[in-house]
């Protein structure tokens, strides 16, 4: 839709402008140090940092009503740097002009409701959103959409030259910036760590196609992560994990769309989101913390943040209800099938703690909550909800048991409704869905197939005197008849069908 068609009212609101003063703000000491360069930590206390835009008070001048007509008559728009994330420009990146933002695609997934079975299994209306139809399949898109527009914007205008963009990674964070690096090919290359033998094959791929250098060591994804750390403080890399704060950015815009989605009305919402990184609850967190600060909101949503037991430090930190006899410690992973969030020492914990306090500040000690379940709940949970039209990954299937576990446990309101984060798609995560099937499982998983959910092809076996195309032989017209009347009865008895 052209803009000329748009109420006149509106029209001068549309196109965003370049605004606003950005700063790096420590989350730990609350310094605050200039964007002009790549920053990750603080230089004095080593904290990680969050953005904030000093000049954020300005857009209080917009009514929270006007914000939902901007933000509602921009999707009619065609202009295509802001067909993505950035259709939130002003909450996400006002700094960011137009002419540096990178979209492939990414934002604007769909919100899914669950059918009439699977809702009355779990005992209340929910909803998947589908981060796994973003351009990489996941939701780290979201976040390298800005932090990769942050980089052009350094290359266009700053003079930045013969970047490396590197990560750790359990498979999404790699797929995406390995993926975003490519299409950004002035002077960008990246490379990736991995934990040797803890992705999936599906997941491996994706870097390798996206021609990043793929570098696997022992360990797991926290060791990968601590040799990112210091490559990233000793040599000139951007590093593209959660600990870059425009990673953190570009997530808040899910909160955004779930907002829009449902008219700007999400008192009644619990938000679950599998912890991980702590990147995206993080990003949740801030991103209806700033709805809420413009109005564009009035009531925020409860946040449900899920762990594995076998990953679980921020469920332990705040098991203790006493907030000043909370010590977090980070913890030793166990193998999960939800290998995204298979992290022990989340480097995003120092945000959680800080936004934790704000939100429940202003919704309540039940605002934000954070729950573990087993990862037989999370395979049963997946295999449950695709059965039912879904194509959640494992981290989708913790967020569903982790929504069972909190009805379970009275946590949740009978009248609110759940949003839960497929953080990716399910075909990612295949290798599981196989195990589980085969019952190939290793022990340390303790994931045990149920038979009503384990699921295998059949086979037609054709006795000798019918003919058989799989041999490689032409078959007759006669002879192919017979191998269709043939596997057509078998299949017919097979499926217990009725005769016209």
């Amino acid at each position: 839709m052209r803009l000329e068609h748009f109420p006149y009212e509106i029209q001068s609101h549309l196109i965003p402008q370049t605004s606003g003063r950005y700063i790096y703000r420590c989350s730990a000491c609350g310094q605050g140090f200039g964007i002009e360069r790549l920053l990750y930590t603080c230089p004095d206390c080593q904290s990680v940092l969050m953005l904030e835009d000093e000049d954020w008070n300005r857009l209080k001048s917009t009514p929270g009503s006007r914000w939902r007509e901007i933000f509602d008559y921009r999707a009619m728009l065609t202009i295509p740097a802001i067909k993505g994330i950035y259709r939130y420009h002003e909450l996400i990146g006002a700094v960011i002009p137009l002419d540096a933002i990178i979209c492939l695609g990414e934002g604007h997934t769909p919100v899914i409701a669950a059918n009439s079975r699977l809702r009355d299994w779990l005992g209340i209306p929910f909803f998947f959103k589908n981060d796994g139809q973003n351009p990489s399949a996941s939701f780290k898109d979201r976040g390298m959409a800005s932090a990769f527009s942050y980089l052009n914007l350094l290359i266009k205008h700053a003079g930045l030259k013969d970047v490396l963009a590197i990560c750790a990674s359990t498979g999404d964070t790699s797929a995406s910036a390995a993926l975003y690096a490519s299409y950004l090919v002035d002077g960008v290359k990246s490379a990736v760590l991995l934990p040797h033998g803890k992705v999936t094959p599906q997941q491996l791929g994706q870097p390798l196609g996206s021609g990043a250098r793929v570098i696997e060591i022992p360990g797991v994804f926290d060791d990968c992560m601590k040799v990112v750390e210091h490559l990233s403080e000793h040599y000139a890399v951007a590093l593209m994990n959660s600990k870059n704060a425009w990673r953190i950015l570009g997530q808040e815009s899910y909160s955004y769309e779930i907002a829009q989605a449902f008219d700007y009305d999400v008192s009644d919402l619990v938000i679950v989101v599998p912890i991980g990184n702590a990147g995206n609850i993080t990003a949740v967190m801030q991103g209806f913390l700033k709805l809420h600060d413009l109005q564009i909101i009035t009531g925020l949503p409860t946040i449900l943040g899920v762990q594995s037991e076998h990953a679980n430090p921020v469920y332990l930190y705040y098991l203790e209800p006493d907030p000043t006899r909370r010590s977090y410690r980070p913890v030793t992973v166990r193998p999960s099938v939800a290998q995204a969030a298979m992290i022990g020492n989340p480097v995003s914990m120092p945000r959680v703690m800080h936004l934790v306090e704000r939100y429940r500040e202003l919704g309540g000690e039940s605002a934000v909550q954070v729950i573990q379940v087993s990862e037989q709940e999370i395979m049963d949970a997946m295999l449950t909800a695709n059965r039912n039209g879904h194509i959640a990954c494992t981290q989708g299937g913790e967020c569903l048991a982790g929504l069972a576990r909190a009805l379970g446990e009275d946590r949740i309101r009978k009248n609110q409704a759940g949003i839960l984060d497929a953080t990716a798609h399910a075909m990612k995560f295949s290798v599981f869905q196989e195990k589980y099937f085969c019952n190939t499982f290793e022990p340390e998983y303790e994931v045990i197939p149920s038979k009503e959910l384990q699921n295998s092809p059949y086979l037609i076996k054709l006795p000798r005197h019918v003919p058989n195309p799989g041999t490689g032989q032409a078959l007759g017209a006669s002879e192919f008849k017979q191998f269709v009347d043939y596997t057509a009865s078998a299949i017919a008895e097979l499926l217990d069908l009725k005769s016209r």
